[in-house]
This record gives C-alpha cells, sequence and structure tokens, in this order.
C-alpha cells in the first residue's frame, strides 16, 4: 500500500548530509514494512536486524563503538556483506539495544556513508527509562497511522485522492457524497494498515473489528511487559477511560472519570506513557490566543485523544452499523470520533502544534487553534452539515483573527469571517 513516508525516505537517501535515521511511531502503525518496501525499492540489499530478544546481536554493540568491527561482526553473525554503496541497514526495535541506540552518533560523526535506519515502537518510553540519544546526530521522521488520502488510495480510488491535493478544485464538490461514504468507512476502520489491508481485500466489517480488538490487546499485552508493576493499574484506568473523557460535551480530561477522588498527580506518570509509546495525543489548552501559542499554554488543563479513529471506536465498543447508518442515540461520541479524526489528520499531514481554547468559565470553546505564519487560526469541528458556529464567532468577534476555520460535511465556502474545509479535505487547511 502506498505511504507517504516513502517520499520523505527518498529524500533522505538523497541527502548528501545525511546521518542515521530515527523512525518514529507506535506499534503496528507500518514502520517495519514501509522500511523493509523503502530498502526492497532503493537499494540492491537491505540488512534488516530486529533487536527484540536477540541478545546476540545486541552484544555486539557492548563492546565499544568502532564502527569497523561492528560492521564486520554482523556480517559474520548474518552471514551477509554490507557495503555502503547499495545497502540499507535496518535495526528494527532499536530500543531492546541501548548500546546501538548510542552507536547511531558513530555511525553519524565516523561513518556516515552507510544508510541506517532505526525504528522502535517504544523507543519515547525507554528514553525516559535512561537511554542515552544521539542528540544532533540522527535524523528523524515520525510514522502515523494512515491518512486519510492514503486510505483512498488503498481502496483504488485515486483520482478521488488526487483531487485533495487542491481545495479549490470544483471536483471536490461534485463528488461530495462519495466522499462522504467514504469517510464513513475511515471513521470505522482507521489509519492501521493491517486493518485496512484487510477491509480492502474482504469489505467485512466485522474482520475489521476483531482486527482492531487484536491490536488493542496487543497494546495492553504492552502496559505488562514494559510498565512497573505499580504504575500498570494507573495506564490501565487512563487508558480504559478514553472514550468516556472523549464522549462528553466538554473534552478537557477530567481525572474523576478514572477514579473517585483521583489526582492529576497520581496520573501524570502513566499519561506520559501512553504518549512516549504514541497510544495518545494530548492537546493542551491555551489561556490566550497570543503568539508564540507555546508561551500561553495551560499544562494543566488538556484534552486526550487515540492514535486512531478506528481504535476509539472499538475501545468504545461503538458498534459498526451506528457510524455508517447513523442512530438518533449517536450525538455526543459523533462529535467526539469527528475531533478524533480531524486531529489525527493534521498531526500525520500538516506542521502544526495544535491547541485548544476556552474561555476562563468555559462560556464557549474553540475545538483547535495552530500558529500559522503570523497569527493564531481558530478551527471549529462540526459532524454533520450544521453550519452554526456560535463559539467560532463569539472567539472571532473578541479576537479578530486574519483566518477562521469550520470544517464540516459541507462542502467548500469561503465566506465574510470563516472558510468552511470539507472534512474530507481538512489536511489542506
Amino acid at each position: 500500500m502506498k505511504r507517504k513516508i516513502e517520499n520523505q525516505l527518498l529524500q533522505w537517501k538523497n541527502d548528501p548530509a545525511r546521518k542515521p535515521l530515527i523512525l518514529w511511531g507506535a506499534r503496528q502503525v507500518g514502520k517495519t514494512w514501509s522500511i523493509r518496501e523503502f530498502g526492497r525499492t532503493y537499494f540492491q540489499k537491505t540488512v534488516y536486524i530486529s533487536f527484540y530478544n536477540n541478545r546476540r546481536i545486541s552484544d555486539i554493540f557492548e563492546m565499544d563503538y568502532n564502527i569497523n568491527r561492528i560492521i564486520k561482526a554482523l556480517e559474520i553473525e548474518l552471514h551477509v556483506s554490507i557495503t555502503p554503496s547499495d545497502t540499507l541497514l535496518v535495526f528494527d526495535e532499536i530500543q531492546g539495544a541501548p548500546k546501538a541506540v548510542e552507536a547511531l552518533k558513530y555511525f553519524c560523526e565516523d561513518a556516515r556513508e552507510y544508510a541506517v535506519i532505526a525504528a522502535g515502537s517504544l523507543l519515547g518510553v525507554a528514553l525516559h527509562q535512561g537511554i542515552s540519544f544521539p542528540v544532533g546526530k540522527v535524523d528523524e521522521l515520525r510514522l502515523y497511522p494512515m491518512s486519510f488520502q492514503e486510505f483512498l488510495w488503498a481502496m483504488n480510488e485515486e483520482a478521488l485522492a488526487g483531487y485533495l491535493e487542491d481545495i479549490n478544485n470544483p471536483e471536490i464538490n461534485l463528488f461530495r457524497e462519495r466522499y462522504i461514504e467514504l469517510l464513513k468507512q475511515y471513521y470505522v476502520i482507521g489509519g492501521m494498515p493491517e486493518v485496512v489491508d484487510n477491509f480492502r481485500m474482504n469489505h467485512d466489517y466485522d474482520q475489521v473489528r476483531e482486527l482492531q480488538l487484536s491490536v488493542l490487546r496487543q497494546y495492553e499485552g504492552d502496559f505488562g511487559k514494559h510498565v512497573n508493576p505499580a504504575e500498570l493499574p494507573r495506564i490501565r484506568m487512563v487508558w480504559q477511560s478514553l472514550p468516556v473523557q472523549l464522549a462528553k460535551e466538554n473534552k478537557k480530561f477530567f481525572f474523576g472519570h478514572i477514579k473517585k477522588g483521583a489526582r492529576s498527580k497520581d496520573y501524570e506518570t502513566a499519561i506520559q506513557w501512553l504518549q512516549d509509546s504514541g497510544l495518545i495525543y494530548k492537546v493542551n489548552k491555551v489561556s490566550a490566543p497570543l503568539l508564540p501559542l507555546r508561551a500561553y499554554a495551560d499544562l494543566s488543563s488538556y484534552k486526550i485523544y487515540m492514535l486512531d479513529t478506528g481504535l476509539l471506536g472499538a475501545l468504545g465498543e461503538l458498534d459498526w452499523r451506528t457510524i455508517l447508518e447513523g442512530n438518533h442515540a449517536f450525538v455526543e461520541f459523533k462529535g467526539a470520533l469527528t475531533e478524533q479524526y480531524v486531529l489525527q489528520q493534521l498531526i500525520a499531514e500538516t506542521p502544526y502544534r495544535m491547541y485548544y481554547y476556552s474561555t476562563e468559565k468555559s462560556a464557549y470553546e474553540v475545538d483547535f487553534l495552530f500558529q500559522k505564519n503570523s497569527g493564531a487560526v481558530p478551527l471549529e469541528v462540526k459532524a454533520e452539515e450544521n453550519l452554526k458556529a456560535k463559539s467560532l464567532k463569539m472567539y472571532v468577534d473578541k479576537y479578530h483573527p486574519a483566518e477562521a476555520i469550520r470544517t464540516s460535511m459541507s462542502s467548500y465556502r469561503k465566506q465574510d469571517w470563516l472558510t468552511n474545509i470539507p472534512l474530507w479535505a481538512i489536511q489542506s487547511l
């Protein structure tokens, strides 16, 4: 399946000043497949090494950081020839070998001619546990679940995917109903590559849900394997509370929904672990829409979203028919699912860091706020065609931003004080 990361990997390969590359990303988002496919396409040889339960290979890095010795030892152990001109060297699950992480510095300083890509689904967690990171000595990319545009490619909808490159293309509006149909499918299926591939072949929503539940079980298995036993119950409680948190009208993370009397300081480590593993996105409130937004972030107030819209539906036990066919009781959670989708696309497809804005007494709230050029841009999310944007209008009247955006199931339109971007084209903002 086509992934946008391929173009970024190719740019890295062709960069004369390239350093060893670290590809970040949560488990099951397609890191290993993408790297190996990239190696198969653009290199004569790919030497793939997984450090997961691989003590023999890990020991090669324990002696010293002499790259010539390390390369020779890998050649002997793996019965391969590693030549800089045509070989991609892949270190997967590198968090399992702390010395291999540190060795990336010496690949950069002493042997930059080698093309090295390292990946690890729990590398972020490992760094917080004391592994030394080679700051300034590596290039970095991040892989997320498949975006809606990548999903369209997988569904053989190349033309519809292509139209999304230009929001002003009138063809987008002509195929509005088809986009809505496919978008609802994406809400159910999400962007986990194995799930998308299964649906592409079988078009069976029950199989989709089984695969999603399998992914969730793997994640929860990681909790047990890699977490301090004292912290494990808190991580599980935070994780299981996410659908409840997002179903509220006010989606600010509320610790009382985890456990009566729960306090933020008791769950900071649990939330940090989930962030480090790439399983959640944390969106902070800003106290004022002033630049730079980061300087006005309220670190004690935030919303937490999951990695993937399909996994959110599975964790929340939301029946896929409810999403595809609609249900009068499916109101609040529809908003949650739509916000999850929007944030997921913006994180994967744009360079913007997302915040949200709320008044001190929560008189109104803007779903997302991001810094673009020299201004703060408010973004309001609507699950359907409801074009009323009361909170957004109040914000605009007070702060007079140069740009204000609403995203909904309505077609693209530019009005005097805001622009409506269709949900299926939100990555174009």
